[in-house]
């Protein structure tokens, strides 16, 4: 009897497996210590193969990185209530992106650590990624400062500085919650929930920009504004 021939797994299919490999290797090991080595033993394939389908190490660090970038941005888009106010669509973003963080770890830690470390050309697809979350954040900000009549000085001025503000913020509490390692009842670790973090930072962000809507405004002397006429003073 001839031998049983096992059954073809598609191209696609074995690249998005040495990928998941990749991901875990990298985020583990760093860009330097990784090799390819590890990356096929992981992904159950030959190293020949590894480099057949996805060229040299940079290569494959690239492709990691634009993977893992388009999947948190379509995270982020995917989760935001579509006709909300503003603040409900920054709160389901939020929620988005602290909920795909969570359940990627290994991931993020590609794009937030180890590609700070390694300099250009990686980190061409990490701002590309960043710009475009901003720019999302920035014009929520700005139609919440028109819902709340905020005048135009706002949007010219600050808009801008409060989204990179609020997505730098982001970030880094992503990478506060995924390293923690609280002990609960169980023995076990113990995250905040996506939404207890979403409100974490909605709690930082949207009360201050309130009061900036508002017409309060801080300065070296204390609050000017609408909160200085009420008396209260920082």
């Amino acid at each position: 009897m001839g031998a049983v021939k096992s059954k073809r797994v598609p191209r696609a299919v074995r690249e998005q497996q040495m990928l998941d490999a990749a991901v875990l290797t990298f985020a583990r090991r760093g860009y330097s210590a990784a090799s390819m080595d590890e990356i096929a033993e992981a992904a159950g394939v030959s190293k020949p193969l590894v480099y057949l389908y996805l060229n040299s190490k940079e290569d494959l660090f690239s492709t990691v990185i634009r993977r893992e970038s388009e999947a948190l941005v379509a995270a982020v888009t995917a989760a935001v209530e579509p006709g909300a106010t503003a603040d409900r669509q920054l709160w389901s973003g939020l929620k988005g992106f602290f909920a795909h963080t969570a359940a990627h770890p290994y991931g993020w830690a590609v794009l937030h650590q180890q590609v700070r470390t390694h300099g250009e050309p990686f980190t061409r697809e990490v701002a590309a990624m960043r710009a475009e979350i901003i720019a999302f954040v920035t014009k929520l900000i700005g139609a919440a400062a028109k819902e709340t009549g905020c005048v135009g000085e706002l949007a010219e001025r600050e808009v801008a500085g409060l989204a990179h503000a609020l997505v730098g913020a982001a970030e880094s509490l992503a990478e506060w919650v995924n390293v923690r390692a609280d002990e609960g009842a169980s023995g076990e670790r113990e995250h905040p929930s996506a939404r207890d973090t979403a409100a974490t930072m909605m709690n930082f962000v949207w009360a201050g920009l309130g009061r900036l809507t508002e017409g309060g405004r801080w300065a070296p002397g204390g609050l000017v504004g609408q909160e200085s006429a009420s008396g209260v003073r920082g």
